[in-house]
């Protein structure tokens, strides 16, 4: 296992990564179509935001950190549960030291259950109105000296 800054070669392996995660669940009704999502993965690469984690010659996960903002953190469906998330999220907390924070989907309880198991707590939560896909949504922080 191998984490490293993305390409743009790997832009494609990226998105047909988050393809999957949205195809996988039904509450997830995506506001952009398939076509866009090569472009979208690629802007976040040459933004220099990017990172992919790499079994056996496959790039098997990406996370997307901008500075103390992790906004994505995605594994092929054969990788989950298996330290791969773990790995790439160490990877963004060793990144960035005195915290962290994101916002995932109030429907995504398997991301909840990671992120907690994790050390990040649940500050805020909204009904979706400030994002794009009006999903409801729940902010969490992870800080590496926080009380337990």
């Amino acid at each position: 296992m191998n984490i490293r800054p993305a390409t743009r070669n790997d832009a494609q392996a990226c998105a047909d990564i988050l393809r999957g995660w949205m195809n996988e669940n039904d509450w997830y009704d995506t506001p952009h179509p398939a076509e866009e999502d090569i472009d979208f993965i690629t802007s976040l690469i040459v933004g220099g935001w990017t990172s992919v984690l790499v079994s056996d010659g496959k790039v098997a996960g990406f996370l997307v950190q901008e500075k103390s903002a992790l906004k994505c953190l995605y594994l092929g469906a054969e990788y989950r549960g298996k330290g791969f998330g773990k790995a790439l999220l160490d990877h963004a907390k060793n990144s960035h030291p005195p915290g962290l924070e994101l916002w995932t989907f109030q429907q995504n309880i398997g991301a909840q259950r990671f992120y907690l198991r994790e050390g990040f707590r649940e500050v805020e939560r909204t009904d979706g109105s400030g994002n794009e896909e009006n999903l409801p949504d729940i902010r969490y922080v992870w800080r590496m000296f926080d009380e337990p």
